[in-house]
């Protein structure tokens, strides 16, 4: 993946441009239902890039990322970072163009999704449930709607029709219309008209999921291909992202939600596979820390060979949600837990790979403790070094390590201070440095959570 000052630099020029009008009431929908999603970051960019057009204009003057890093406050990297996020939540397209060796760029804004399609979206609303609760979901779902309007049956339409109210042009006036139709029809050609038109939801990319197997799993006779529109199938899309479902799961959801009329009730579809979601993870929603490495940062893609091989394909393919359960011995982790675990990755940027290995490097080196403090020192560190990939954590973790030994073994003159006693996650012993067992003196009680521990491990490695 390209480094921020490969992609951007502070003299870059930039226009700021909308695909159509944004109005006050987006304000309120970015404010209330996207920035817990984006964060406040993401959030000022996009407030920043808007303040920057005229009002009622579609286009804004050129101007400076230097410029835009001054009016934020910002690093141009947390600038590039927050971009990608917009990005990839549908708010912002970003155009480049290199012209002798200078780059601009055009920064289109998109308008929020209303309200109605927020609610009814099937991802985002889920995510934002996860994010801010129940009672706080509900409020706002009260905020953005209204009383229903009265039945129209109970009231008589007493409208009139275009040709009731306007007389028809007298023969002579199509004369003139002919006249000036050239200028009419000339007159701002080169130009557009300012509007706006509703924006897309979010859609998974239908490639990420195999159609194909899903489809070969189906009884013809009991789901037709034909039921399997586009619609239902960019539904599909989302609902396996979200949920972390593969086509063989997902077979059984289609079969509960297939109606009379050979059709695919998309709502059932939805609530087979939330509820079906909620029962394997005890009640809970989905959020940002059950997604998985991205496959582009994916290293072991062959079959493994050896036990830290193995290690890092378990990694790449487990969320970290998993990884804390299964390193815990099946405990759920705490509101609290979960808190650090999302501020990681959203906080640090820390890839879903990375976490895994942070957990399993944090929770031996802290007596399965998991402390704030400390994931927030190690995940700082790993993210100012850019790392990104899980073969790269374990061995930044290695070497930390043998720092940390050969630290010891330098200080042997000085005066002696109690030795710290840690349990060292399995994958340290490949590293080629002199691991040194320190736990020669620990009573029989902290060898037996030791070996408890590493047969956790062990099986979840398996």
């Amino acid at each position: 993946m390209a480094q921020h000052w490969q992609e951007i630099l502070p003299i870059d020029r930039y226009i700021v441009a909308a695909d159509g009008l944004l109005h006050e009431y987006d304000r309120k929908v970015l404010t209330l239902l996207y920035q817990p999603l984006i964060g406040s970051t993401c959030f000022s960019l996009y407030m920043t890039l808007w303040a920057e057009l005229e009002e009622n204009r579609l286009w804004s003057e050129s101007s400076t990322h230097h410029l835009l890093m001054n009016l934020m406050e910002m690093n141009l990297k947390d600038i590039y970072e927050a971009r990608l996020k917009l990005e990839g939540i549908g708010l912002l397209k970003t155009y480049v163009k290199t012209d002798n060796g200078e780059r601009s760029f055009i920064y289109e804004l998109y308008p929020p999704l209303n309200p109605e399609q927020f609610f009814l979206d099937g991802m985002l609303n889920i995510y934002l449930y996860r994010k801010i609760g129940k009672n706080h979901f509900a409020r706002l779902k009260r905020f953005f709607t209204d009383q229903q309007k009265p039945e129209e049956k109970e009231y008589q339409n007493v409208t009139r029709a275009f040709q009731d109210v306007f007389a028809s042009a007298t023969p002579g006036s199509f004369q003139y219309l002919q006249d000036v139709s050239e200028d009419i029809e000339a007159a701002g050609e080169n130009n557009q008209f300012i509007g706006r038109t509703e924006t897309d939801p979010i859609q998974i990319d239908s490639s990420l999921f195999d159609f194909d197997l899903l489809e070969a799993g189906l009884n013809e006779s009991l789901v037709p291909k034909k039921s399997l529109t586009p619609k239902v199938k960019s539904v599909i899309s989302n609902l396996a992202f979200l949920y972390n479902i593969n086509p063989i799961e997902m077979k059984n959801f289609i079969l509960g939600a297939i109606n009379p009329n050979d059709e695919i009730d998309i709502e059932d579809l939805r609530k087979g596979a939330r509820d079906w979601y909620q029962f394997e993870n005890y009640d809970q929603l989905p959020s940002l820390i059950n997604r998985t490495q991205p496959a582009a940062l994916q290293t072991q893609l062959t079959e493994p060979k050896t036990p830290e091989e193995n290690l890092i394909r378990s990694y790449e393919t487990t969320s970290p949600l998993t990884v804390f359960k299964e390193i815990s011995g099946g405990v759920e982790p705490s509101d609290a837990n979960l808190k650090v675990l999302e501020e990681v990755m959203i906080k640090y940027k820390l890839t879903p790979g990375v976490v895994n290995v942070l957990i399993d490097f944090v929770m031996r080196k802290t007596k399965m403790q998991f402390s704030k403090k400390y994931v927030d020192a190690v995940a700082s560190t790993w993210a100012r070094l850019q790392i990104k990939t899980v073969k790269e954590a374990m061995e930044l973790a290695k070497n930390n390590e043998s720092a940390q030994i050969e630290s010891k073994k330098a200080g042997k003159g000085a005066k002696k201070k109690p030795i710290r006693t840690e349990l060292i996650p399995e994958w340290f012993e490949s590293s080629n440095a002199p691991v040194k067992n320190q736990a020669q003196g620990n009573s029989s009680e902290d060898e037996a959570k030791k070996r408890a521990i590493e047969e956790k491990l062990k099986a979840f490695r398996k």
